[in-house]
């Protein structure tokens, strides 16, 4: 699954904040032991509210014309990466934000849990 997620530039971070759900489309990188690099701002909601919390990232990719597609879901810890050399090697790697942070910071996901699901066209539901 974790090839799937390497295949799409854009997923989801669901995440809590003030007690309720959030999610945010992010950009993201698959780093080299799978989890998943977010490069934002510092001063964003997101990065305050995820530093240490249990998250969901969802990636997917549809096709409607042909009915298929798939979404993979990675269910893990989210840290912000504080340690300066990882920082420098996170930013060497070539990881882009889509938007322009003023001050970044990176947040990797650790993938504990995941899951994913494929959708093909069967046939079932459509007209004879």
């Amino acid at each position: 699954m974790f090839l799937l997620l390497a295949l799409a530039p854009i997923g989801r971070i669901v995440y809590t904040q003030q007690a309720l759900p959030a999610v945010l489309p992010v950009n993201f990188w698959l780093d080299r032991d799978f989890s998943i690099v977010l490069r934002t701002s510092a001063a964003s909601r997101m990065a305050r509210a995820v530093d240490n919390a249990v998250v969901a990232f969802e990636v997917d990719q549809f096709d409607e014309a042909a009915h298929t597609g798939w979404s993979v879901v990675v269910t893990g810890r989210a840290t912000l990466v504080t340690d300066p050399g990882e920082r420098k090697r996170l930013r060497d790697s070539g990881v882009r934000s889509w938007t322009a942070p003023v001050e970044e910071v990176f947040i990797t996901v650790a993938p504990e849990l995941v899951t994913g699901r494929a959708l093909e066209d069967t046939g079932a539901g459509r007209p004879s």
